[in-house]
């Protein structure tokens, strides 16, 4: 797996409810923030509520191997009541990563699925395979299974809402 490849993760999950009620929990910004994972808080900038093309928020971060660290995420798509998308970095830089939610109707509710794909901006994670290229591969493997844990447990939480 390469860098230049933008790789992307996937994860997905039938749940017992109504489209309408998986929108309103994949567009709450602070739903990832009581989830395992990386993402620690987020919040709202610039007089946005809600997810809508354009709305800006903040994103804190921590992990073990990269300390702390702050994003920008910029709604970049929204179908309504379907999918939503943001980009991840630093003001004025190329993303460092896409992120998104679907949700689709099936028979027995809604199936919803987070996806992210790796952008081409200066992220941190970056600067990890710059130092060591000869681990690009093991350390894109690496960074991708962090997302899809956090992806899953967001989808736990999901779950447990609708309960």
């Amino acid at each position: 797996m390469r860098l230049r490849d933008n790789p992307i993760i996937e994860v997905s999950r039938k749940l017992p409810c109504t489209p309408e009620r998986a929108w309103e929990l994949v567009t709450d910004i602070t739903l990832p923030t009581r989830a395992e994972g990386e993402l620690q808080a987020a919040e709202w900038i610039d007089g946005a509520d809600a997810v809508a093309v354009g709305a800006r928020f903040v994103g804190r971060n921590s992990n073990d191997q990269m300390g702390e660290w702050e994003t920008l995420s910029i709604v970049t798509e929204v179908e309504e009541g379907r999918r939503w998308a943001w980009s991840v970095g630093v003001e004025g830089s190329e993303p460092w990563a896409t992120w998104g939610f679907e949700v689709d109707p099936s028979r027995v509710g809604a199936v919803v699925r987070q996806w992210a794909r790796v952008g081409d901006g200066d992220s941190p994670f970056r600067g990890f395979i710059a130092a060591a290229p000869e681990k690009e591969g093991v350390i894109i493997d690496n960074r991708l299974g962090v997302w899809r844990r956090g992806m899953e447990s967001n989808l736990d939480l999901i779950e447990a809402a609708i309960g």
